[in-house]
């Protein structure tokens, strides 16, 4: 009767490991869908991410390029300004010798 009562015993034991082993596995199981979700989640937003960075830097390109460009036009405007104050001078010059003269 011992044999048997430590037959059962045995038997007992390696039900409840069996038990807890396939409660585990469903967990492992449940947690992996769960990571594979938030996983593909991510890559999504990481995507999403990528195609914006993408974006602003084609933005900040663009407005370099137009920096550059009105700086050309601001330095340009400055030249003529500069000739435009020296033709007024002169033709100021030449009147002041006419009124002198």
């Amino acid at each position: 009767m011992a044999a048997q009562h430590q037959e059962f015993d045995a038997l007992a034991s390696l039900d409840e490991r069996i038990h807890k082993a396939f409660v585990l596995v469903s967990e492992l199981r449940t947690e992996n869908a769960t990571l594979r979700e938030e996983a593909e989640n991510l890559r999504g937003e990481n995507k999403a991410l990528h195609t914006s960075n993408e974006a602003a830097l084609q933005e900040a390109a663009e407005a370099r390029a137009q920096t550059e460009k009105l700086a050309g036009e601001i330095e340009a405007l400055r030249a003529e300004k500069k000739q435009v104050r020296t033709r007024i001078e002169k033709l100021l010059g030449n009147i002041d010798q006419l009124h002198t003269g």
